[in-house]
């Protein structure tokens, strides 16, 4: 009797499609919070190459605080960037951005815990090491790099200038043949770089893997669009980056 009521009723049918609209409501906000929070606050990636290895691993997954909002600031705003940190590069940020198919992507990837995206953004996406900063002159001899601050009369290595923590900040040389130039990346030597004043030079800590200023050159401060803080997976290698 009462499953028929269930089923025929006026009453419980309303009921049941306010219970399905609240469903749908709830859905909808949360995802409108989360883009939000991506989009202004931090969001959640998959590192997909190993590029940044031993440190990070291809399928490491991190939450990334965004800077987003940082670029809205007055110029007059100190940067948040400093060496040793590991930051998500751009490199289409010059590109005009459809908002729409943005909101999309971060509900498809939401929904699909980071697995699937309706872009192609990771294609631009980059997660690299900062070295040198604003005026900084950088060198490479034998794959050591070499950082001469602006204003300061003698050079150092990257990790004796570094502030962050060396406990996931290991870097792998190449191992290449002799027969490589110096005109290459590869050859381990780089003739010295002034950076500008809103130029950072960002490296893997893989140094065989060449897709950063190496080859791109210096990027520019607005193309810096995140820095990875957390590793929340795997278990065994949780903690702060």
């Amino acid at each position: 009797m009462f499953n028929k009521w269930y089923k025929y009723s006026y009453a419980a049918q309303k009921q049941q499609r306010s219970r399905i609209l609240m469903i749908l409501l709830w859905l909808v906000g949360i995802c409108v919070l989360y883009t939000l929070i991506a989009t202004f606050l931090f969001s959640i990636w998959t590192i997909q190459t190993d590029s940044m290895n031993p440190g990070l691993e291809s399928g490491d997954r991190l939450m990334v605080f965004s800077y987003k909002f940082y670029h809205l600031l007055p110029e007059s705003a100190k940067s948040p960037f400093s060496r040793g940190q590991v930051v998500m590069i751009d490199t289409a940020y010059r590109e005009k951005k459809n908002i729409f198919l943005e909101i999309c992507d971060f509900a498809v990837r939401f929904f699909t815990a980071q697995r699937i995206s309706i872009l192609n953004q990771r294609d631009d996406l980059f997660m690299k090491r900062v070295i040198g900063l604003p005026g900084d002159e950088i060198s490479m001899t034998d794959f050591v790099i070499r950082i001469k601050p602006a204003g300061a009369s003698y050079s150092f290595t990257e990790f004796e200038l570094t502030s962050e923590s060396s406990a996931i900040y290991e870097t792998i040389p190449p191992k290449i043949s002799p027969l490589w130039t110096d005109s290459l990346p590869f050859s381990g030597n780089m003739a010295p770089v002034v950076l500008a004043e809103d130029e950072y030079f960002v490296l893997s800590d893989d140094r065989g893997n060449t897709n950063d200023s190496r080859t791109w050159g210096p990027v520019e401060e607005d193309s810096i669009t995140g820095r990875v803080v957390f590793r929340f997976w795997p278990f065994n290698r949780f903690g702060r980056i």
